[in-house]
């Protein structure tokens, strides 16, 4: 059984400790490390140097927004990782949400799904390593010609929470990447990523099903089951991101009505502690985190991935006990060669 571990970069862990992380992953047999980018570490510095760091995990951004670089910048950056990682570099990408490219990058958030699918296409042109000459709406690139060899070939995964995005990532994208997404609910996304991907033409099959989880394995339970809680509230009343929460969350109507408010207090107290443990996998030993990837290999997930947090700013030991427990638990260990093929 494959797994991935998404780096917790907003945990207020230094370059070092999340390179760390990194290979304590790679000791323990993860496929593959994922980092996101949020208000933390910057993907591609970070990214640069676990791959110096490490010799065989797969390395992947998970996710960049497709706003806030060009996709001529990507490119570079992505074929820089791959000529110092070769076959071990994903570029994962999505449209972000309005708070982050609005009012972090203070750019303007419009026409996600045009933007996104514009970006994929211009982003795959220029890691071609062909002269590119790409006019979009919202994406433009000109006699642009990548000058460093990737020396392989760089997949691009896409994000996608509604059924728009799932066709298209189903449409352009070498994998889907899914999050706050149950077990359960995994065969309706992929009912549209696979429709996206026959309309297009393509073998829905050969679509890498990637699906992230936030767990916890260690011995602060109780802080970690609070610390989600304003999670969850935190991604749930994205207006872009609600539609994924409404079934695992049923008084998201009123807590969104009270968040937006101001009433955050309200609003917490909205979260129960059950859908907490309906989302999240956050257990002593690593057994329900190790369940989680189970219930989503069942579903249909080529790679279920733990965002492997602690229990809150300054639990710097919780990520490391998370990725050790569950990969324990479902009995990984690393190949006998550690060169990549």
């Amino acid at each position: 059984m494959r797994l991935g571990v998404t780096m917790p970069i907003e945990d207020g862990m230094s370059a070092p400790q999340l390179v760390r992380l990194a290979q304590t992953a790679e000791a323990c047999g993860i496929d593959t490390v994922l980092c996101g980018e949020v208000a933390g570490p910057e993907v591609m510095a970070l990214l640069g140097a676990i791959a110096a760091s490490t010799e065989r995990i797969r390395l992947a951004s998970g996710i960049i927004a497709s706003f806030t670089r060009t996709p001529t910048l990507t490119a570079m950056g992505f074929a820089t990782l791959s000529s110092l990682a070769p076959g071990r570099v994903v570029a994962g990408v999505g449209a972000s949400s309005p708070i982050v490219v609005g009012r972090w990058h203070g750019l303007e958030f419009a026409s996600p799904y045009r933007r996104t699918k514009e970006f994929v296409e211009a982003l795959r042109l220029c890691l071609g390593g062909g002269k590119v000459d790409y006019d979009g709406d919202h994406v433009a690139v000109h006699d642009f010609r990548l000058a460093i060899d990737p020396e392989l070939r760089v997949p691009i995964w896409m994000a996608a929470m509604n059924p728009q995005m799932l066709r298209l990532a189903g449409a352009l994208a070498d994998g889907v990447f899914l999050t706050w997404c149950r077990p359960e609910e995994i065969a309706a996304k992929l009912d549209d990523v696979h429709a996206g991907a026959r309309a297009a033409g393509r073998d829905p099959s050969e679509i890498e099903v990637v699906c992230s989880f936030w767990g916890y394995s260690g011995p602060l339970v109780d802080q970690t089951v609070d610390r989600l809680r304003r999670v969850v509230l935190s991604y749930a009343t994205v207006p872009t991101h609600a539609a994924a929460f409404v079934e695992a969350f049923p008084s998201l109507e009123d807590a969104t009505r009270a968040w937006n408010a101001g009433d955050r207090r309200a609003a917490l107290s909205l979260v129960e502690e059950s859908v907490v443990h309906d989302l999240c996998a956050v257990s002593a030993d690593g057994t329900r985190t190790a369940d989680f990837a189970r219930r989503y290999v069942d579903a249909g997930v080529d790679l279920p991935v733990v965002l492997a947090i602690g229990a809150g700013q300054g639990d710097h030991d919780g990520p490391f006990s998370t990725v050790r427990e569950v990969a324990g638990q479902l009995g990984l260990s690393p190949p006998e060669t550690s060169s990549p093929s």
